[in-house]
Parts: C-alpha cells; structure tokens; sequence
C-alpha cells in the first residue's frame, strides 16, 4: 500500500480499515514466529492462557513489537501523536482446528470511552490468507454505532464468545489478506471476524490495541494499566506498566498477574454496563 499521508486517512476514515500495511517485514517476523514456537513447545504446543493477555509484559520480544517504529508511524497518522498500548493478544489458528471469529466489535467490553478514535494493528508472523482464516471485514461499518453483541453465541477465540446481535451482509466481506511481516489497521467499530483455517499452514498474527493518551476510561471501573509507547501522556487516566527485563522475570510476572486480574473485573463490569453504555452514545 503505497499512499500519501492524506490518502491514508481518508481510505481510513471511509473504509474503517487498511491492508496491507509494512511493518516489521518478513526477517523479524521470522525470528518472532521461532520464540513464538519455543513457548509453544515449552506449553504442550500452545501458548500459555495465562499470558494470552498482555504477553509483551513478560516477553522482551513482544515489547519490543509493540513499540516497532513502523507500526507506531502508520498507527500515529491515525491517532496522533501521543500513543498508549491498551493491550495485545495472540490470534493462531493452526490446520483443521476449527477456530473462527465471529462478526464483532472490539470496543464492546473494554471500559473505554467508545467515542474516541480507537484502532487495532493486525500483525501477521505467518502469511494470512483466505484459505487459512484471514480476518474479513465489512467496510464502512465502523460508522455505526456500538451495538448490542450476544455473549457464547461466537467464537472461543474472543474472550467472551461475543456476536453482533444483526444480520451481516456476508457478500460484503473484504478479506484482508497479509504476506508475513505485513499489517492491517482496523476501526473498533468495525464489523469483522475469520473463518476457520481450511489450510495445512497456520495462521499466526497478533492483535495490538493502540488508543491516544486522552482516550477516557468509563467512569467508576477500577484504573486499567497501559504502556505508553509513543509521545507522552498529560492525562494520566491509567497505570503505566513497566518493559519486561528479561523472559518472564518475577517482577515482570507479578505486574502481569495484578494487571489481568484488575482487567477480569474491569471487562465483566463493562459487560454488565453494555446495555447503559450503547444507550448513552
């Protein structure tokens, strides 16, 4: 995707989405995707659920992703220059396993003010493809508003099996294939999900959550934590976490522990607000 600074914001501002986007290009890719595996291997072959929230806190590697300056310039065009990572998650789906995402909206159980501009980077370490469950979108959905979602209707793959409780236009559906390397940008709002994994390669990407420092949590929820990662932040609505020192050390695992266990209470009460939260938009 080759477009000015101007294009790319009007292409995201109409679509709520851009693919493919340059990020940490294919070596690192590769090298992450090997430290990826050997947490895997170490795991029974699956990455450890303890950690699917916030991993770059306790993995060097993923901190340093997080804050990679090629994400973080395509990320600032979008939301300015002062930048906090909310938080980021694996997405992998390997062969024949079944795993899908249903249609959604990613702000419905964050605790954050649903008005602000709010997008997630989609980093591939494996090429994405149709074939093997790319993330699939419908344009221009992020224009409307946030909308009721049934909760165990999707996918196991969201963190509360959530589904846009409407009819989705499938013939809509963009796929937004990405090489290895590569990214895509997508609106909070955006209606989109993936489909299983019908190949024999998988499909390994990570979810980044990036919000502007002046992006205001929902009153009375507990105080969130968030690393800032670009800029500087003069509102101080949240904690900030600490970088990792090294894989897994023991401050870094105790923040970690503290930090999820704040963010359970913190989504179950967001989820018990949907209904007051959609209707005060």
């Amino acid at each position: 995707m080759n477009l000015s600074d101007k294009e790319f914001i009007k292409n995201y501002q109409e679509n709520g989405f851009l693919c493919p986007i340059p990020a940490i290009g294919k070596e690192m890719a590769a090298k992450a995707l090997e430290k990826i595996e050997e947490v895997e291997a170490a795991n029974g072959g699956k990455w450890p659920n303890d950690f699917a929230l916030k991993p770059h806190l306790v993995y060097p590697f993923l901190d340093e992703i997080i804050r990679h300056p090629r994400i973080l310039d395509a990320v600032e065009k979008i939301l300015g220059p002062d930048i906090i990572c909310w938080q980021c998650r694996f997405f992998i789906k390997n062969p024949g396993d079944g795993g899908f995402v249903s249609w959604h909206q990613d702000i419905s159980y964050w605790g954050i003010d649903i008005n602000e501009n709010i997008l997630t980077a989609w980093l591939a370490f494996t090429p994405a493809t149709k074939e093997n469950g790319v993330m699939k979108v419908v344009p221009g959905t992020h224009k409307l508003k946030l909308l009721p979602h049934r909760e165990g209707a999707g996918s196991a793959l969201t963190v509360r099996g959530q589904e846009v409780d409407v009819d989705v236009d499938e013939s809509q559906a963009v796929y937004m294939e990405l090489d290895a390397g590569e990214m895509s940008l997508h609106h909070v709002k955006l209606f989109h999900g993936s489909d299983p994994n019908e190949s024999q390669q998988r499909r390994v990407g990570l979810a980044i959550r990036y919000i502007p420092t002046r992006a205001k949590p929902l009153e009375g929820l507990p105080k969130d934590s968030v690393s800032l990662v670009r800029g500087v932040d003069n509102f101080n609505y949240f904690h900030h976490e600490f970088s990792p020192k090294s894989i897994m050390d023991s401050a870094s695992v105790e923040q970690h522990k503290k930090i999820t266990e704040t963010y359970k209470i913190i989504n179950n009460m967001a989820a018990s607000r949907l209904d007051e939260t959609i209707s005060n938009q």
